[in-house]
């Protein structure tokens, strides 16, 4: 006698069902709070007043602290007449969803925003420490850095316009200091008809040495760049659309140059640190009144002799050379950094918008998942855990 075989299901549950589509979200809006820069050096402000006219448009609100824009030049009344609220109290800035800032908060701007709040900024991570990621952690934040973003290309959009602008403006830098009466030489920048033209020695042959290069033929100079990848340095050649001297850093080869040139421009950066590529030794054999910018201090720099220097006291002497050493270069040029970095988060606002939410435009948006370090206070960004020796969870775990 065979025994009756019992179903875990009913009767209803085995017939056939009729297939659930996905719902489409509705568009949400967004609540998005621009506090002012809390660091002296940092004048750049996330949003401008044309940003803030496209995002009150489509229904979402924006609160600006008093003052936010006024080192990009932006007046409070220009974020005003694009719709935003303008407010006295920064705490009412911090208590928005989304929060936007350049540079990282302080704990006491963390302590002031809201559980469960999104935040848009830099992490900076060679400047952070445990305390930071355990006060995001405390609050349950959900963290987007600038510097990790990457778009589908594989390029981080953020760090690249910024490099852009840094290569632009270290030539410029150069130039205005080379021709000071107190410090420099008294050298023009470019190619004067019966003048030797001035020479150029740019290290790194990515982004900021490529627009350094740009800047620097533009106006006539010489131009050598030097990088240890071959790739790169046909990539400048074709981008320049030019033939310019190009080599790999050879010690004898670079020592030359060096003793040479009127500018010399560091530009390499190290997954850490920079390497050092140019020994003191190096530096003493330069020409003296010659002026050394590099532009990776934020990571060690790449002279031996380079000593972090600031906006307000840029330059120092060494060995006959001048040295201008200041971390974060773009914030000089405040109101073109600000746009550049405007014009690349507007859209990712107003996708978040259309997608419902930042939790259902992150599912889609590997580009957001990439640059989020923090999910609802857990730490999704495995470089941090491994620089901190902190505990991570795979983002793709965490988003159902």
């Amino acid at each position: 006698m065979s025994k009756k075989t019992t179903s875990p299901f009913s009767k209803e549950q085995l017939m056939p069902q009729a297939e659930m589509l996905e719902i489409q979200h509705k568009k949400g809006d967004l609540f998005i709070g621009v506090p002012k820069e809390s660091s002296t050096q940092e004048k750049r402000v996330c949003l401008t007043p044309d940003a803030v006219s496209a995002l009150t448009q489509h229904g979402h609100k924006v609160v600006i602290e008093s003052g936010a824009g006024l080192g990009s030049n932006f007046t409070d009344i220009e974020y005003s007449e694009a719709g935003a609220k303008i407010s006295n109290d920064i705490k009412e800035a911090f208590g928005c969803n989304i929060v936007l800032k350049v540079g990282p908060p302080t704990y006491d701007e963390i302590d002031m925003m809201h559980p469960q709040s999104v935040l848009f900024s830099a992490l900076q991570l060679k400047t952070q420490t445990k305390k930071y990621f355990k006060s995001l952690v405390s609050k349950r934040i959900t963290a987007v850095a600038f510097d990790f973003i990457r778009d589908d290309q594989g390029t981080y959009p953020v760090v690249k316009s910024l490099s852009e602008i840094a290569g632009i403006a270290s030539i410029l830098m150069a130039s205005e200091i080379m021709s000071s009466h107190e410090h420099g030489n008294g050298l023009l920048l470019g190619n004067i008809s019966g003048v030797p033209p001035t020479d150029v020695v740019i290290l790194g042959a990515g982004t900021v040495g490529e627009f350094a290069a740009r800047s620097a033929l533009g106006l006539g100079a010489r131009v050598k760049v030097f990088d240890n990848s071959l790739s790169k340095l046909r990539h400048i050649q074709r981008s320049l659309g030019s033939l310019i001297y190009t080599s790999t850093i050879q010690p004898k080869t670079l020592q030359k140059s060096l003793m040479r040139c009127d500018i010399a421009i560091g530009a390499i950066r190290g997954k850490t640190r920079s390497p050092i590529i140019v020994t003191e030794n190096m530096v003493e054999k330069m020409k003296p009144g010659s002026v050394i910018v590099d532009v990776s201090i934020d990571r060690g720099g790449c002279f031996e002799t380079s000593e972090v220097t600031s906006h307000k006291k840029p330059t120092f002497e060494k060995h006959g050379v001048i040295h201008y050493c200041v971390p974060n270069i773009p914030s000089k040029y405040s109101r073109t950094s600000s746009v550049s970095i405007s014009n690349i988060f507007t859209p990712y606002l107003l996708n978040i918008a259309e997608e419902g939410g930042f939790e259902n435009a992150v599912r889609f948006n590997k580009s957001l998942q990439k640059g989020m370090y923090f999910y609802h206070g857990i730490l999704t960004n495995k470089s941090v855990a491994d620089w901190f020796n902190l505990p991570f969870r795979d983002i793709n775990l965490l988003i159902i």
